[in-house]
């Protein structure tokens, strides 16, 4: 089951979201009213005397903040503790993905904390060694954005258990802040993995990895940066099995970035750009499948016509799948190239993109595309769970 926090911790970081959430509006309604009044006569003293209202109302948020967050501390030992429930880790999971890397920056209780799973808690496998049901084999399984460990399973299927099941693999579950920048997470996953084969209680004699959408994308950096650290699990690795990963971006971001640029261009809706750049550095690196800090480091995550990432090719010596889908589409095959599976554009999915030195280098029998599926029904599709089966 999920692990218990505090209650009080967890509305202490509510009230933290919600007095940052005050503070926003009031700068956006001060620079919309200070747009306003610079077109107006005597406007610069009205500004100023707004700006001392407006400046009121952020400071007085602060102060009922920081006033509950005390006495929330003072509380907790009667509050107890949070029932755990998987509609909570979904609430979570979800602002995470949103607002996750300002949850991260400010140490917001309600930030996951990466860590590695089996049933929905933290990995404790003592039982299980007893029982005989641990393996050498392991399949990590790494979910996508604004999502966790626990939505593996849709509609009573769970890959991670058909694998256990059909092919004798012990299944964990990497539960992390989605709205982290990927090389974050990346990084971080590559020590989790390093950790978790050096701690098996069984001897490890094979690693396979299996990321839904983001998930494969931090697991591609997972393996650059475990290459970079000379980590020892990176020999372990056979097999990385990508979902419906954007390796070359999504469109649904891009569309995002337009919004601010459009907002940008008048003085007066200039202000509500804030609102666009409120999406987290996570959904900003799915624009073109951003896998390194040097992608981002001393940039404008949310400049238009940046750069395109750099090339981080799949890793050498694993067996490398990827399984795209398509959606039924009115306007053809075109269109269902273009849409993909709702989300995830068809070449996206594949590795492929216009300029060859940019393509993933999958082997052609070791990619697939599901027809008839969505981007969240790549979890319980029968297609998606044969290729798993056929390739593992």
């Amino acid at each position: 089951m999920p692990s218990k926090i505090f209650r009080a911790s967890e509305l202490a970081g509510a009230t933290r979201l919600a007095t940052g959430a005050v503070r926003g509006v009031a700068d956006i309604a001060e620079a919309v009213h200070t747009a306003i009044l610079s077109n107006v006569p005597a406007g610069k003293p009205l500004a100023r005397a707004a700006s001392l209202v407006y400046g009121g109302v952020r400071n007085t948020a602060s102060l009922v903040g920081a006033g509950l967050e005390r006495s929330l501390a003072a509380l907790q030992p009667f509050l107890g503790e949070s029932a755990p429930s998987h509609g909570r880790e979904a609430l979570l999971a979800a602002l995470n993905g949103v607002v996750g890397d300002t949850l991260a920056r400010s140490n917001n209780p309600l930030g996951i904390t990466m860590q590695l799973r089996r049933h929905g808690a933290p990995l404790a496998v003592g039982a299980e060694v007893a029982q005989g049901q641990i393996t050498g084999r392991i399949v990590v399984l790494v979910h996508g954005l604004c999502m966790n460990d626990l939505q593996w399973r849709r509609q009573g299927h769970d890959h991670g258990e058909l694998l256990q099941r059909e092919r004798g693999y012990t299944p964990v579950y990497l539960h992390y802040n989605t709205g982290r920048h990927i090389a974050e997470n990346g990084r971080d996953f590559a020590q989790q993995l390093e950790a978790l084969v050096l701690s098996w209680p069984v001897p490890v004699t094979e690693l396979a990895i299996v990321g839904h959408s983001m998930g494969g994308l931090v697991t591609r950096s997972a393996c650059h940066y475990g290459e970079q650290a000379g980590y020892g699990w990176l020999g372990r690795l056979s097999k990385l099995v990508f979902l419906g990963s954007p390796h070359h971006g999504a469109p649904l971001e891009r569309g995002g970035n337009w919004v601010h640029v459009m907002t940008d261009l008048s003085k007066y809706s200039a202000p509500f750009s804030r609102l666009a750049k409120l999406r987290s550095a996570g959904i900003t690196d799915l624009r073109h499948g951003s896998l390194l800090d040097t992608d981002w480091q001393g940039q404008d995550r949310f400049a238009h016509g940046a750069e395109l990432p750099d090339v981080v090719p799949l890793p050498k010596k694993v067996a490398c799948h990827t399984v795209a889908a398509v959606i039924t589409a009115p306007r053809g095959r075109r269109g269902c190239k273009f849409v993909g599976d709702g989300l995830v554009p068809l070449d996206s999915a594949l590795g492929r993109h216009a300029d060859p030195e940019r393509t993933l280098a999958f082997a052609p029998d070791h990619q697939a595309v599901v027809q008839g599926v969505n981007h969240m029904e790549l979890l319980n599709s029968p297609q998606v769970a044969d290729y798993l089966l056929q390739w593992m």
